[in-house]
């Protein structure tokens, strides 16, 4: 579903003496993604995940290399791909002075999708997420864990068949966290592949199929959790994470 070919992201940067370079965010990245899989990105701060994710959203270009998505290279088929993906930001952006179904509508005209399809759709996603309760409300008067949900939600109104999520339970208590865990879970099962960073390792040992471990830009590690404790003994996923993140630094 997804394919990323020899990925490079370099930005302008000046070095101490004031001459003109440049800094390498994400360096030579080249990974295979298959339908309906949960994927996690990991990687200390500055790694590039984030950098990475916004080439593959299309909200930077990369420097060099490719991204295919279901066959189609996204270069030349901007347009085309922006239905089949869908994103949960790390940061919460709704308008803030809409209630839920405002906002939801909102980004359903976005998408075209048909006026005679959208209120079923809305209701039906806020079902899932159970925030049919708070339809009504504005959105200031939700807590984290609503607000996050609601994410969601609004991610998958066009019915993406991949969806993104950067950092998705950041700051979450632990029972709202599992709410989310949840719900990826039930997307995976219906065939949805699920992109996600994070910097809860527990929580891409419990969720992903398959992690990467990024650092300084440069891809260390890929494997299924299991297969990584196993190969560096270890007893968990932090313990692996830790000793790659530190020999490679």
């Amino acid at each position: 579903m997804i394919e990323i070919k020899s990925l490079v992201k370099k930005f302008p940067h000046k070095n101490k003496q004031g001459q003109e370079t440049y800094k390498i965010a994400v360096e030579g990245l080249s990974l295979s993604i298959g339908e309906g899989e949960v994927f996690g990105l990991l990687g200390p701060n500055g790694a590039g995940k984030t950098t990475t994710i916004r080439m593959l959203t299309m909200q930077t270009k990369a420097t060099s290399g490719s991204i295919f998505y279901n066959g189609m290279e996204l270069e030349s088929h901007e347009l085309e791909l922006k239905s089949l993906i869908g994103v949960v930001p790390q940061h919460v952006n709704f308008d803030q002075d809409l209630t839920v179904e405002e906002n939801m509508e909102l980004h359903a005209r976005l998408h075209h999708i048909p006026a005679a399809d959208r209120k079923c759709r809305i209701d039906e996603l806020l079902a899932y997420v159970e925030l049919s309760e708070v339809v009504n409300d504005g959105v200031r008067r939700l807590s984290g864990g609503m607000k996050r949900r609601l994410l969601i939600a609004r991610a998958l109104l066009h019915k993406p068949r991949i969806l993104f999520m950067d950092e998705p339970t950041v700051a979450l208590d632990p029972q709202v966290r599992r709410k989310i865990w949840d719900l990826v879970r039930q997307l995976a099962v219906g065939g949805v592949t699920v992109f996600l960073t994070t910097h809860y390792i527990e929580e891409a040992e419990a969720l992903c199929d398959r992690v990467a471990i990024l650092n300084k830009g440069k891809l260390v590690a890929v494997d299924s959790p299991a297969h990584l404790r196993d190969n560096f003994q270890e007893a968990n996923l932090e313990e692996v994470f830790l000793k790659l993140t530190e020999e490679k630094a």
